[in-house]
């Protein structure tokens, strides 16, 4: 059975989503700063900051970051990949309930993450925990579909044995077209980036596992799911390696 509770879906995943999901293109920090007024001395709360991934862009380029995340195997493991970093502060919270002080960020973000929100919910508590005139930042790396061959079979792949991939994707298209709802009155603005990732066979697999909606090993699609894996890593690997091709989804905006 697929788990209901976003905020434990990826309890059993935490160690493949650590090594086998995408990073963040570095650009995204250049439009903050071109566009929103992004400096060192900005303070970010990332909301379903999950192990960091987002967060550590910021943290390189010297902000303080509060990373809100309700799953506590997911929070640990930021704590841990993130403990050079003194200016992070990991801590349980949810996008509806983030435990933070009013007026006390100047950006929210949300990597990979806003479509678990309530965001009617989420939407008044950004409001409260941002200074005047913050900013509100949702990224996304969306994995290309129908790119390449290797990609339109690995989608099939999905739609065959996924336990609730259906769902999630339509949940997905229903969240991108409610964005400019969710800043109404006010502009969100949008940009796009390339981004990639390289594979082995054990790679792939891990990518395949880090997603909340791929059977585990005790459910019936997992070993057909596996099986089928191989055969189109074999079809399509170059010298031993596949890749995956995404496209990094960032909207920003102000809230009313």
């Amino acid at each position: 059975m697929p788990i209901s509770d976003s905020t434990k879906r990826f309890s059993s995943r935490v160690d493949d989503y650590v090594r086998y999901r995408p990073g963040y293109p570095p650009q995204l920090l250049e439009v903050l700063k071109d566009d929103c007024s992004l400096t060192v001395d900005s303070v970010i709360a990332d909301v379903g900051c999950g192990t960091g991934f987002l967060a550590r862009l910021f943290l390189e380029y010297g902000n303080r970051v509060f990373g809100v995340e309700p799953n506590k195997e997911m929070r640990e493991a930021g704590e841990r990949l993130l403990q050079g970093f003194p200016k992070f502060m990991a801590m349980p919270g949810t996008a509806e309930d983030t435990a933070l002080p009013d007026q006390s960020v100047d950006f929210v973000t949300a990597g990979q993450a806003a479509h678990w929100f309530d965001r009617t919910r989420a939407q008044s508590e950004f409001r409260r925990i941002l200074k005047p005139e913050g900013w509100t930042v949702l990224v996304w790396n969306e994995r290309a579909t129908e790119s390449t061959a290797l990609l339109q079979a690995y989608e099939q792949l999905l739609q065959a044995y996924g336990t609730d991939y259906k769902e999630v994707r339509r949940g997905d298209a229903e969240m991108y077209s409610q964005i400019p709802t969710f800043f109404a009155p006010r502009r969100v603005f949008q940009k796009t980036f390339p981004n990639r990732q390289e594979f082995d066979f054990a790679g792939l697999q891990g990518r395949l596992l880090s997603s909340s909606y791929s059977p585990q090993e005790r459910h019936p699609n997992y070993r057909p799911m596996m099986a089928e894996l191989r055969t189109i890593f074999d079809r399509y690997q170059v010298s031993g390696r596949i890749e995956f091709e995404y496209e990094t989804r960032l909207y920003y905006g102000r809230l009313s």
